[in-house]
């Protein structure tokens, strides 16, 4: 009887812990703006910066990213890219594919230098979306 308590205690505890390891973090965007590649290849330049206010989950359990803008933007996560870090930036990527079955890769970018403002990229091969993002 004993060793089944102990059991279900380490039952318990495996589940609590486990739980405590997924996060789901909390974004609001700012602003955004858009880079695309021209019709000869080349990027072009970034569009003028809209100001927009969106939430954004990274849910670590679920796997994936959903920017929640007038057509809902989910992206799962396919692969989690090591954290880099520099002088200027911290950044956490993600190999992904978005609600229409394309590959991107997504990166939280710190920007240490800018009093650690935080950034959302969401990089296609012919285009890039930049959102500003902060905790919330």
């Amino acid at each position: 009887m004993n060793s089944l308590r102990t059991y279900i205690f380490l039952l318990f505890f495996a589940f609590g812990f486990q739980q405590a390891q997924s996060q789901s973090y909390h974004f609001k965007t700012s602003g955004f703006s858009v880079l695309e590649k021209n019709e000869r290849g080349k990027w072009g330049e970034w569009s003028n910066l809209g100001l927009v206010n969106l939430s954004v989950v990274l849910d670590t359990n679920k796997h994936r990213i959903v920017v929640y803008s007038q057509e809902i933007q989910l992206f799962s996560i396919l692969d989690y890219i090591e954290r880099e870090e520099n002088d200027t930036d911290i950044v956490y990527s993600f190999v992904c594919k978005d609600n229409e079955g394309r590959e991107c890769k997504l990166s939280i970018i710190t920007r240490k230098k800018q009093d650690y403002r935080k950034q959302l990229y969401i990089n296609y091969d012919d285009h890039i979306i930049l959102y500003n993002i902060f905790t919330v």
